[in-house]
């Protein structure tokens, strides 16, 4: 499932395209994906002016002219691609319709925004942009681990007194939203942390430290583009590349990175989810 990396490489390469371009036209090819889409989704698109395009944890919420906000769930294989922008960003002649292409949102611009889902996981909904925070997929999320509200006392009063261990502390979204498997194992591997140890054991000086790596392990991912490892691609179709600079993840039985650190990566299996990490100098 794409993590915040791959959203914010989404949302950054659609915002060119659809800020400020009028939705000329909305194809909803089906009656719903994870959920049932809301009711005349169509019609209420369309017409609509995007105002702006911005984030939460894993959504992409896009702010329309009419006061609503389309909120946005890529789920497992989900992509949103662009295709015939005049900005000359991305391919200018239209890709043929494909099996998957669920939602078509035709740009007065001449641009085409395809969100395609083989396994129809993600989701989309429509909801008033005043207090779009209360929507009970948003009213549950932590802080942003990029935004000012995520800092070292923030993350030692979540981990006092916890006894998770934590890997599955930082996978909890009213702890931190955005997070998933692939990041908090690379983070845990740059702090030295062992993903089994206990989120309430952990010092505070090592949980204050954890706050700048997660920071900077997410920026180095968005860089690269996000992690391509099956369906994700950017919203010009192109592949992420983080993939290539994985200290840890998927790295079962390799050496350690870490200089004159004779370990290897092993791999277990933590509430059904593998993780990755150095079994000598993760503690």
């Amino acid at each position: 499932m794409p993590e915040l990396p791959e959203v914010e490489t989404v949302r950054r390469g659609l915002a060119p395209v659809m800020e400020g371009d009028v939705i000329a036209r909305a194809d909803v090819n089906r009656p719903d994906l994870r959920w049932p889409f809301p009711e005349r989704m169509a019609e209420r698109l369309t017409g609509q002016q995007v105002l702006r395009l911005r984030r939460r944890s894993k959504y992409i919420l896009a702010d329309l002219s009419g006061g609503e906000t389309l909120l946005i769930h890529l789920g497992m294989t989900g992509r949103m691609t662009a295709s015939g922008d005049p900005l000359g960003q991305f391919v200018h002649t239209h890709p043929m319709p494909e099996k998957h292409d669920h939602v078509v949102l035709h740009m007065k611009s001449g641009a085409r925004i395809t969100f395609n889902d083989a396994r129809r996981f993600g989701a989309m909904d429509l909801m008033p942009t005043e207090g779009a925070e209360v929507h009970k997929l948003l009213a549950v999320l932590g802080p942003e681990p990029l935004g000012n509200d995520f800092h070292e006392q923030h993350l030692i009063d979540a981990f006092r007194g916890k006894n998770t261990p934590v890997k599955a502390a930082l996978l909890d979204q009213r702890i931190v939203a955005g997070l998933g498997n692939i990041y908090v194992c690379e983070a845990l591997y740059r702090a030295r942390i062992s993903p089994r140890r206990k989120a309430g054991r952990i010092g505070a000086a090592r949980v204050a430290a954890l706050v700048p790596i997660i920071r900077q392990v997410l920026a180095d991912a968005i860089e690269a583009g996000g992690s391509s490892l099956r369906d994700y691609r950017q919203a010009d179709g192109e592949l992420g590349y983080f993939q290539h600079s994985f200290d840890v993840y998927g790295r079962e039985g390799e050496p350690c990175r870490t200089p004159e650190c004779s370990g290897h990566v092993g791999r277990i299996v933590q509430s059904g989810r593998s993780s990755f990490y150095c079994v000598q100098c993760q503690r």
